[in-house]
């Protein structure tokens, strides 16, 4: 018995799904190789700190082996103020918002692209009235579901496009991460850095008091002629330093609490303005964790920044497929199915039911090299993703080498002025004891007296620096994005 012949329509569903399976496996993107890590293998400030035999001196001695991106911020910072900080910050600061606003932009996006793989579907009504021969009008009305220019994706070029998409869409949410990061280490910085200015100031203050009274007494002698001219101007001198001292101070902390008030995206009033440092020494600050430094290769999977430049590169990569699937035939559908009818009064009656399946095929044979140029356009997008891809590395591991150098030394830099610091007090006492005795002159006093206020903030200084590289080598070591799971689950974060 002889088969039966497939009839059209048989025949156009059996090419239509031929295509649609076609389309599923097909693409015309190169195969992604991650590139080499333009780095060495171990850490130059390892090696100082081998070198130096030093153990860091701002940092709890508790010995740390979890990695800086998988220690929440809450957990490495152990002040409940400088933690009432960050919460604000991360709540109102405006370019973390718009970082966010960008994730759901980018969403939007990769949700258009994915769409147009799938068919539009849709209700549709026509009607055309035109004349016919024997001067007569012909008209026709159709209603009912339409398809319009769906594109079977043979060679991948919509998949393509929504790889794209996708991987910028990933590349957002790495940016808010690396945005998040960075907002958490300058507020701590920041806070910090009010920390130093209340400590500076008070050993400012104090300088001045003594000064003014060496003034009076300089004045007092000069009076009654113990003393020449000199020493009195040198005395006053050394007064009005302390003043351009305070008040530079004075300055720098309100710049200071202007730029942790933007941080924060609020005014310090209320709790915040309780939470400011207030009489409170950067020494009595607490300690925060000593974080591992662990590899350089690490990095490629802890920063946020550098994957944001991998997906970069994964968006380019699949752009080069869609250029090259720009260059086969591209083959559309559209079809409807409803009812048809000469009178619109009939449309819906029984019996004017009807259906129309119209593909097209179109080759591109001359387009003025507008497909070679996208292509051209692609691979040249795909090598510059690659070159900010290296120089994302090459910038995490010059941070954190940077942050490990500082460790290694700012500890014995710190311990060693603080020495001095105690030499100079001990030589400020003697000098005026000389003083006070007739052994030396006022000119030895003043020195000393302006060695030991030197000598002072270079010590909080230093410590500033110490506690800061704390903060920035927990940053550079991907450290700060990473949030509590509940609250991961509180915010709803999820992938397309």
């Amino acid at each position: 018995m002889k088969a039966k012949p497939m009839t059209k329509i048989r025949l156009t569903q059996a090419l239509v799904l031929s295509a649609v399976a076609l389309a599923a496996g097909c693409s015309m993107a190169p195969k992604y190789e991650r590139p080499e890590a333009p780095v060495a293998t171990d850490w130059p400030g390892l090696r100082l700190a081998r070198s130096l035999a030093v153990v860091p001196t701002g940092a709890s001695t508790a010995v740390q082996t979890t990695a800086a991106a998988d220690i929440e911020w809450q957990s490495f910072f152990s002040d409940p103020k400088l933690r009432l900080m960050i919460e604000a910050a991360l709540r109102n600061n405006r370019d973390l918002r718009i970082a966010v606003l960008n994730i759901e932009q980018a969403r939007a996006q990769f949700q258009i692209r994915r769409a147009d793989q799938f068919p539009t579907v849709g209700a549709a009504a026509t009607g055309s009235r035109q004349p016919a021969a024997g001067g007569n009008i012909s008209s026709v009305y159709t209603a009912g579901l339409a398809m319009t220019s769906y594109e079977i994706d043979f060679f991948g070029r919509v998949a393509s496009l929504k790889d794209a998409a996708l991987a910028q869409y990933l590349a957002t949410e790495e940016g808010r991460k690396t945005t998040q990061i960075s907002l958490i280490a300058t507020v701590a910085n920041t806070w910090l850095s009010l920390l130093a200015d209340e400590e500076l100031l008070a050993i400012t203050q104090q300088t001045l008091a003594t000064r003014e009274e060496s003034f009076k007494l300089s004045q007092l002698r000069f009076d009654n002629g113990a003393t020449s001219e000199l020493d009195l101007r040198q005395a006053e001198s050394l007064t009005e330093a302390a003043r351009i001292n305070l008040a530079q101070l004075q300055r720098q902390r309100a710049l200071d609490e202007n730029l942790l008030t933007l941080l924060l995206g609020q005014p310090l009033t209320g709790e915040l303005a309780a939470a400011l440092p207030a009489g409170q020494a950067l020494a009595d600050a607490p300690l925060m964790v000593d974080v591992p430094a662990g590899l350089p290769s690490d990095l490629l999977t802890k920063r946020p920044d550098i994957r944001q430049a991998e997906q970069q590169l994964l968006a380019a990569n699949a752009n080069i497929g869609a250029a090259r699937a720009a260059f086969f035939p591209r083959i559309s559908l559209t079809a409807s199915a409803g009812s048809v009818s000469n009178h619109l009064s009939g449309l819906f009656e029984s019996g004017t039911y009807g259906w129309t399946l119209a593909p097209q095929l179109f080759l591109p044979l001359f387009d003025a090299g507008r497909n070679r140029a996208g292509l051209d356009s692609a691979n040249v997008n795909r090598d510059i993703a690659v070159a900010q891809y290296e120089k994302a590395i090459q910038t995490a591991f010059r941070e954190v080498a940077d942050a490990l150098a500082g460790r290694a030394t700012l500890g014995e830099q710190l311990r060693a002025q603080q020495a001095q610091a105690s030499a100079e007090a001990t030589r400020f006492k003697l000098s005026d004891l000389r003083y006070q005795n007739g052994i030396s002159s006022q000119l030895d006093l003043l020195d000393a007296q302006r060695s030991l206020f030197a000598a002072r903030q270079a010590v909080v200084q230093t410590r500033l620096l110490q506690l800061q590289n704390q903060v920035t080598l927990y940053k550079t070591l991907g450290g700060g994005w990473k949030e509590p799971v509940t609250a991961a689950v509180a915010t709803g974060t999820t992938r397309p």
